[in-house]
């Protein structure tokens, strides 16, 4: 798309076939030198950018999840977005559709780019804003454009089409018979080596993907999102910068897998339909939630090689530890008050702080399952911080009125872990 776009081919071809000889009304560029803006780093992003590098051109990009040290190993200089627009001659786009992504081209972004600025969308319909791309068309302020989707399929309306500076294939990107063949035997192996724990080769953005289904990982990944989700509920929000740190030797490399696990349960009972292990990074980002994670190789106890992994709400004194005990995610911490014996994160659970002294808050939910048929399962109670205790109780159901607690408790709040 980028080279018909710098050589008018699709114009030219379309007037040879009129029985026209048009050599002087396509006069075309040269890539050599030409900038390229390459939108969304992933792997499509990154393997249009070392490929136009070879025609000469010089790449610059833009990723929110991306680091800029990892793109310049491949040869792009991240740039923040208002930079880029006035040094680029064309852009490509390669992000997934969002809120944050529809419209990322539009009126104010066109205004702002070199006249003449050529412009490919493959990626998803609805990133180039399709009223501001014919806009800047008509005013020549956008040059020529390249689109293999459009924000309705087929399109209804068709003054972009038509357009004589356009070239628009039907969302022909992965339309070759090797691409189609090759997707089936590759998702055909991914299922066996799923099914078999191995890990996982060439997933997007998936990179905790391959760490998911090993039977070694997987306790701790149910513990970070087990964490993520406690800290969600007692530090009553999702925005802000969570630290995740995880000591011991064992945890080293888990940084790839338990920062979105931590994520997903962050977000878990959110607006969003479903977050995985794929989407639950970039998910926190839209959600305004940055997740960090940092290692030391420091033993969480003497003599002990079990891991441990902290997440905090940064700014805040929300703060929750957990550890695995044999393949079983427990709770050690909750704000600096900690479990003798730490409790299980599993099922059904009721999470409340009350005053040590009273033994109020205990007699009333004993009463309380008592008359709904709901059995007490286990019962975890927390050291003494400020006078108060945190107490973790697993129940066989959820009940339907935990707040029937209130007059004996700080507060209560009652979530239901995988």
């Amino acid at each position: 798309m980028i080279m018909c776009l710098a050589r008018q081919i699709p114009q030219a071809a379309a007037s040879m076939k009129e029985g026209k000889w048009d050599r002087k009304k396509y006069m075309g560029m040269e890539l050599n030198g030409k900038t390229l803006a390459v939108l969304g780093l992933g792997r499509i992003g990154r393997e249009v950018a070392t490929r136009m590098q070879a025609f000469g051109m010089k790449t610059i990009g833009y990723d929110p999840i991306i680091t800029p040290e990892v793109s310049a190993t491949f040869g792009v200089e991240q740039l923040p977005l208002e930079q880029i627009w006035p040094r680029c001659d064309f852009i490509t786009v390669h992000t997934p559709l969002l809120p944050s992504t529809t419209g990322l081209l539009n009126d104010s972004t066109f205004a702002k780019c070199r006249r003449g600025v050529q412009v490919v969308n493959c990626a998803r319909g609805g990133i180039v804003d399709e009223g501001a791309l014919l806009r800047a068309l008509q005013s020549g302020q956008c040059g020529g454009a390249a689109l293999d989707v459009f924000t309705q399929e087929p399109p209804k309306d068709r003054d972009l089409v038509n357009h004589p500076n356009v070239i628009s294939c039907p969302h022909l990107g992965a339309s070759t018979r090797e691409a189609q063949s090759r997707c089936g035997k590759e998702i055909a192996m991914q299922i066996v080596d799923m099914a078999m724990g191995k890990g996982l080769t060439g997933v997007v953005n998936g990179q905790a993907l391959s760490k998911a289904f090993a039977p070694q990982t997987k306790p701790w990944i149910a513990l970070a999102r087990a964490l993520g989700t406690v800290l969600h509920v007692v530090g009553k929000q999702v925005q802000g910068s969570v630290q995740v740190c995880t000591l011991g030797t064992t945890l080293r490399e888990a940084g790839s897998y338990l920062t979105p696990a931590v994520a997903a349960g962050m977000l878990a009972g959110g607006t969003q339909k479903e977050v995985t292990l794929v989407n639950a990074s970039l998910l926190a980002q839209e959600a305004g939630l940055k997740v960090t994670t940092t290692h030391s190789d420091v033993a969480p106890e003497p003599d002990s090689s079990t891991g441990l992994v902290q997440v905090s709400l940064q700014g805040t004194p929300h703060r929750v530890t957990g550890m695995v005990q044999g393949s079983t995610p427990v709770l050690r911490e909750i704000n600096g008050a900690t479990f003798k014996q730490p409790a299980p994160l599993s099922g059904p659970l009721l999470i409340y702080r009350a005053k040590a002294s009273s033994p109020a808050a205990l007699a009333t939910l004993t009463g309380l399952l008592g008359k709904v048929g709901v059995q007490l399962q286990s019962y975890h109670s927390s050291s003494t911080v400020a006078g108060e205790q945190w107490s973790v109780v697993g129940l066989s159901a959820p009940l339907s009125n935990p707040s029937e607690l209130k007059p004996h408790v700080t507060e209560v709040f009652q979530l239901h872990l995988l």
